[in-house]
């Protein structure tokens, strides 16, 4: 195949950033999309993201799915932030406000939500149940042999997290984690996302080392993942909805007791714009912008300001 121009979204969720491409009507395969991810997902290139989201075709028992492509070109199981985004494209595709979303491996149930500020479009996601079996999470061992003294939740979201609560976030500390599941080890070797989560009174804040991303600003399967691990450790009710902070910005969870986790948070697009782009090589030409959304941007920096 040769050159393509592929029209896409930029749009975040929390903060976490990604160019999202309506993919129903495209037959690439995985390495092309991996290469294609790679390529508009690199910082340093000329779109840059936390990965690539694809909004796809539906089945017999969903509205549409979703693809995630981390930056390193890895496909993700689930990535919640991305999901409010594509969960949004959906819904402007095919005129509803509420969907059952294929993922990889599971399934979610979004809806259009209450803005959580002005200005600001809000998405509800649904997953779940979590799994805190440790074979689920992809740990082949007892998590007292991490390289670490700290007390962990494992939780599959059904993609990895091992969470734990501290006083004060050490990034050294969280980084020389993530680094050590990146290399893939014994003990978990589909490596895992690790999150050091702080209670500043009845919120949470969470950092967070993204497997195959590494230290990101925001990553939404590890806020659902965190707010169920406080829940299920005591440190906030089952059932309460709590605020959940991190360096992106902000969302609304909520953990039940049947490990059924609710997210609410924003669904931000920023331009439209489109890429000439070779799948096979994954060579980028040229990037036009087609219109910027500079209000929801604003609206958005308007609600992380009031909180700071």
């Amino acid at each position: 195949m040769g050159g393509m121009r592929l029209a896409f979204t930029k749009c975040h969720g929390s903060g976490n950033d990604f160019p999202l491409i309506d993919a129903r009507a495209l037959a690439l395969d995985d390495a092309e999309w991996a290469r294609v991810a790679r390529a508009l997902a690199d910082r340093d290139g000329p779109v840059g993201g936390d990965g690539l989201l694809l909004l796809t075709a539906g089945d017999d028992a969903h509205a549409f799915g979703m693809r995630m492509f981390n930056s390193d070109g890895s496909e993700a199981e689930t990535c919640l932030n991305g999901l409010r985004c594509v969960a949004r494209a959906g819904f402007e595709a095919l005129g509803v406000d509420a969907a059952r979303v294929k993922l990889k491996t599971s399934s979610a149930e979004v809806a259009r939500e209450a803005e959580l500020a002005p200005g600001v479009v809000t998405v509800r996601t649904v997953v779940g149940p979590a799994s805190t079996d440790l074979a689920d999470v992809g740990v082949r061992g007892a998590l007292s042999e991490l390289p670490s003294a700290r007390a962990f939740t494992a939780v599959a979201m059904p993609n990895p997290h091992l969470v734990t609560f501290v006083e004060q976030v050490d990034e050294a500390e969280l980084v020389a984690l993530g680094e050590y599941c990146e290399t893939g080890p014994a003990l978990i070797p589909g490596r895992a996302n690790v999150s050091f989560v702080e209670l500043r009174g009845p919120d949470l804040f969470v950092r967070t080392f993204e497997r195959g991303v590494g230290l990101t600003d925001s990553c939404g399967s590890a806020m659902a993942a965190s707010v169920l691990a406080a829940g299920l450790t005591g440190r906030v009710p089952l059932g309460a909805e709590v605020r959940v902070f991190n360096k992106g910005g902000l969302v609304r969870g909520c953990a039940a007791a049947d490990r059924v986790v609710t997210i609410s948070g924003n669904a931000s697009f920023l331009y439209d714009a489109s890429v000439e782009i070779d799948p096979a090589t994954g060579s980028v030409a040229e990037v036009t912008i087609h219109a910027r959304r500079d209000d929801e941007a604003r609206a958005w920096g308007a609600a992380v300001a009031a909180l700071a």
